[in-house]
């Protein structure tokens, strides 16, 4: 079992609300503003060279130290354990008494910080969101659960049931775990289609791969590299996909059908002070071949989404056989 759990969050927004044609940057930017606003101690400007730094919940959720040195290689940022997953792309308006619904992934031992994160992203949305800051107020939170079984291994994810709602004094109990299920000789599609509903960014060499160039062994390699790094540094699971190369040289032995197309957007960044533009494939892939070795991780990326900027809800897709 894995410590891992989606939820939704439902705002009522009191002011109309206006959105990017892909929210997942505000999003994650006010939701990492808010967090470090509520779990700051010393107000320090940085959190390079705090006391606390190695105690707080806040790096530790959205700005993952890099260890000194590591097994696998020396690593300048790693993964950060959540993704925020949010409306529909395209949708750019939400009026005065609407509902703002989004998504947020929690891994690892970021799972058992969902209070603190909930009021984080109470505070962001009160506080006001997008350029007109309208704000509004959260209503209900939500949880999906997904468990594999001996008749159906590879589920599709869960109706959402409500742990939170407006008035509750705290959330509700619930098990915030996923069962990984085990390869099974009784389930094997020789075909299954990747539905990609948010664009996937696959990289090679710092530059992104365009549908054309994209291939099997590309998406499970940059796939098990993801899940690798969060089981080790936010779960403290290291080796979780213990056969990880032989996996990928698999990979290279299925045939796939793209049907994928680029879709850009574009986000402002204050870091580096401009606006840029991002972009990933979308669309369906379908893969052909001996698939059943590789279907506990793709049906696990489900959750985890891959691909670069996977934090901001991007390279989400559903699987299906």
């Amino acid at each position: 079992m894995l410590p891992l759990a989606r939820y939704r969050f439902t705002f009522r927004m009191a002011a109309p609300l206006r959105l990017p044609d892909y929210a997942g940057s505000l999003l994650r930017g006010q939701f990492g503003a808010s967090l470090r606003r509520v779990a700051c101690m010393t107000g320090a400007p940085t959190c390079e060279g705090c006391p606390l730094r190695a105690t707080c919940p806040y790096p530790a959720i959205f700005e993952a130290p890099a260890p000194a040195e590591h097994a696998m290689q020396n690593f300048s940022h790693v993964p950060n354990p959540y993704v925020i997953e949010p409306p529909a792309f395209g949708t750019r308006h939400i009026d005065a008494g609407g509902t703002l619904q989004f998504g947020l992934v929690l891994f690892g031992r970021a799972v058992a910080q969902l209070p603190l994160v909930s009021f984080a992203l109470q505070r962001a949305v009160e506080g006001g969101l997008g350029r007109e800051r309208a704000r509004g107020v959260l209503e209900r939170i939500d949880w999906q659960h997904a468990a594999a079984g001996p008749a159906t291994p590879y589920p599709a994810p869960q109706a959402f049931v409500p742990v939170w709602q407006q008035g509750d004094g705290a959330i509700a109990a619930h098990d915030a775990h996923l069962t990984l299920p085990a390869s099974a000789t009784h389930f094997t599609p020789e075909r299954l289609t990747l539905a990609i509903h948010t664009p996937m960014r696959l990289q090679q060499q710092g530059k992104p791969l365009r549908p054309a160039a994209l291939t099997p062994r590309k998406l499970v390699a940059d796939l098990l590299r993801r899940i690798s790094l969060l089981a080790d540094f936010h779960a403290g699971r290291p080796g979780l996909v213990a056969d990880a190369p032989a996996l990928v040289r698999h990979a290279e032995t299925l045939a796939h059908q793209p049907a994928l197309r680029w879709q850009d957007w574009s986000r402002y960044s204050s870091r580096q002070q401009q606006e840029m533009t991002l972009g990933g494939a979308i669309g369906h892939w379908t893969l052909e071949g001996d698939l059943a070795p590789l279907l506990p991780w793709l049906w696990l990326g489900q959750w985890l989404h891959v691909g670069k900027n996977a934090t901001m809800g991007m390279g989400a897709y559903a699987l299906q056989p």
